[in-house]
């Protein structure tokens, strides 16, 4: 046992040499090595090693990752006391500055108010002659600098493309002011001249990022009810910063504009009526609104600290309820200055938060733990209010383990098993889908409409692989009907949950029944046809009582119940061979096809049924027309007359009961036939 540790030492030593040479330490081992058992034993000891190296890893990681906890969370105590001794140290020196402001002289004061407003003065004029300017570019827009306040804050090239088919339109100019979004195009012939295009007040517009998709990259899309249009930008830098300042924009417009109802429904009484105003005063007003709203709590300092605690640790239901406490605590409080502050800090948590559920919902992670796996993730960008993201990814994630379920079947060499396992995995799946979706949304009747488009969708990737096995393969009609049988029992299993799509499936199934139906009335024609040629019309003798046993219950089977009249005597049958075959695959035609009927394929069977028909009685007609023996003619007579009132009432009435109402067309074509059988030298069926 010694020996064997200190030989794997040894070999750790070796191993973790800083010059090791893999080559020539493998060389030299199967020089001294003296057989198979050797090598063996050694590659044993190296995979021992290799395991107690990856135990020792996993042992530092898990070592490292609550290492790692401990910091977080005592680095967020820390910068708790860090703020709040910032916090006293800008209170001390706000009082600082507040007694050195009382000390000083009024003239002092009324000439820094002075200066400031000289300087806000300056910085108008001065975004003003820089609007002027570039608008000097631009005709049909002079009556842009009309409107008192507006300033220019963002231009540049952009290329619009058309929103249908992608196709390159022109290149415009953007222009980006404080309260509106100008297009102008390039005036030919005219470098560094533009054209008025369209201008949009921001208040009714909304931007919307563009998936990337190559060669279409680096394009982002503008709705302004009831159009849209789509830019290109650039490179993508160009259009991170288009899509971060609109919307900077919109937010900033919007809050300048509450905060001029405010002023307006709540007047300052502290306004001298002269237009001049205190410093003093002014400042009293803001902090008595400051004081309206405590953002003093604990809970309320620490919180973007520990957002990004529970981020990091995957808490998603502590981050967002987080979110939650303190929506519902400013949900009725003013947006005062602090509190834009804090809103600054936590909305890029926010949105970080979001990326992370959705990278859970992303479809490039572990599909293994089936629909209730999302859960996780829906529920709480539900909570954040992301219903309608959190729809799309959810069903984006269902499609692809749909789609991987399915192309991870095996395919057996017999269909109808296949198409049972396919069906049990799509059914199944989908079922699973249906009950998750109904316990996340729940409450959201609008993403209802999306279950029901994803599910067409899914059911057509089924029936691609249902068709590709069934039709493709070019299989009977019995074993297509029996798996379109089983395609349909597990349709209708999914009513249980309110869910129809059997007429779904029978819509992306018609086309291929209607070939299956023509393709096997081909067939049967051509046999048909073939013992017709053959035909000598003679009684069949079956030589064994166990053959006419057999052919009683075929018959039977059929429909036929009065088929004892025409069995003679030492197992003989007043019948041809060629009808009696015939009979038989007629029938059995229509008790497969009915499995497949839907109302859609209605005329296709009908007509089939009527063309398959009428090659046996036009055969009947000819033999009855040209038949001169008068003992065959009997004998044709009789087989007419099994045929016409026979088994074309069989048929008739299966196809009643199978379809649920009466044929015309079968009536008409009996009546057709009693005519034969009455005057068969001057009728004829064409």
């Amino acid at each position: 046992m010694a020996e064997v540790s200190g030989s794997v030492l040894r070999l750790r030593r070796q191993l973790e040499y800083s010059h090791f040479q893999a080559e020539q330490y493998v060389k030299l081992l199967s020089q001294q090595s003296d057989g198979d058992r050797d090598l063996q034993e050694h590659r044993q000891r190296i995979q021992g090693l290799a395991d107690e190296t990856a135990q020792s890893l996993k042992r530092n990681v898990y070592q490292n990752y609550r290492q790692f906890i401990e910091t977080a969370k005592e680095i967020s105590y820390l910068e708790g006391e860090m703020y709040q001794l910032s916090h006293i140290l800008t209170e001390q020196k706000g009082i600082m500055e507040s007694v050195a402001q009382t000390l000083l002289h009024s003239d002092r004061a009324e000439a820094a108010r002075e200066l400031k407003a000289a300087f806000h003065e300056e910085a108008e004029e001065g975004k003003t002659r820089n609007l002027t300017t570039l608008l000097e570019k631009v005709e049909g827009c002079k009556n842009l600098l009309e409107t008192p306040g507006r300033y220019l804050l963002y231009n540049g090239d952009l290329t619009e493309f058309d929103v249908d088919n992608m196709v390159l339109i022109q290149k415009v100019h953007t222009f980006l002011m404080n309260d509106c979004l100008l297009i102008a195009t390039s005036l030919p012939n005219r470098r560094g001249m533009y054209k008025y295009d369209a201008l949009y007040n921001l208040d009714d517009l909304a931007v919307v990022n563009v998936k990337e998709n190559p060669p279409m990259k680096n394009m982002f899309k503008i709705l302004m009810f009831p159009e849209s249009r789509i830019f290109q930008a650039e490179n993508a830098k160009i259009k991170k910063e288009w899509l971060d300042v609109l919307e900077e924009t919109k937010k900033n417009k919007i809050l300048i504009e509450k905060c001029k109802k405010e002023d307006v429904l709540c007047p300052s009484p502290l306004v001298d009526v002269s237009g001049n105003s205190n410093p003093q005063e002014k400042k009293a007003i803001k902090e008595e609104k400051e004081e309206k709203i405590n953002l003093s709590f604990d809970w309320i300092q620490e919180l973007p600290d520990n957002l990004d605690v529970c981020i990091a640790q995957r808490n998603f239901e502590g981050a967002v309820d987080l979110l939650a406490k303190l929506n519902g605590y400013l949900q009725d409080k003013p947006l005062t200055y602090s509190v834009q502050e804090l809103r600054a800090k936590v909305d890029p948590r926010m949105r970080h938060l979001t990326d992370v559920l959705v990278f859970e919902l992303s479809p490039d992670r572990s599909l293994r733990g089936g629909p209730k796996a999302t859960r996780r993730a829906v529920s709480q960008l539900v909570r954040l209010g992301q219903s309608t993201k959190a729809c799309g990814l959810f069903f984006q994630n269902r499609a692809t383990a749909v789609h991987t379920a399915i192309r991870q079947l095996r395919i057996e060499g017999a269909t109808l098993l296949y198409v049972h396992k396919l069906c049990n995995v799509f059914f199944t799946s989908l079922l699973e889908t249906a009950k998750e979706f109904e316990m996340d949304f729940s409450g959201n009747n609008g993403c209802y409409s999306a279950f029901i488009v994803w599910s067409c969708s899914a059911l057509k990737m089924f029936v691609d692989a249902f068709s590709k096995q069934v039709f493709d393969s070019k299989e009977n009609l019995s074993t297509a009907a029996e798996c379109v049988k089983v395609a349909k029992e597990h349709c209708k299993h999914l009513s249980e949950i309110g869910l129809d799509l059997t007429f779904i499936l029978q819509a992306f199934l018609v086309k291929d029944l209607k070939a299956v139906l023509q393709s096997n009335k081909d067939i049967i024609i051509e046999a048909t046809k073939h013992r017709n040629s053959e035909e000598m019309w003679r009684k069949m003798n079956l030589m064994t009582p166990e053959a006419l046993g057999k052919l009683r219950e075929e018959m039977q089977n059929c429909g036929v119940s009065n088929f004892e009249q025409y069995i003679g005597e030492d197992c003989w049958v007043n019948l041809s061979y060629t009808i009696v075959a015939f009979t038989k695959q007629i029938m059995f035609f229509l008790e497969e096809a009915l499995k497949l009927y839907f109302p859609e394929l209605h005329m296709v069977l009908l007509e089939s049924l009527i063309e398959i028909i009428l090659v046996a009685v036009q055969h009947v007609d000819y033999s009855l027309r040209c038949e001169q023996d008068f003992e065959k003619r009997g004998f044709i007579r009789q087989n007419a007359s099994f045929l016409y009132d026979i088994v074309l009432p069989v048929v008739e009435k299966r196809f009643e009961e199978g379809v649920g109402k009466p044929a015309k067309q079968l009536q008409d074509l009996r009546s057709i036939s009693r005519l034969v059988r009455v005057n068969p030298g001057t009728t004829s069926i064409v």
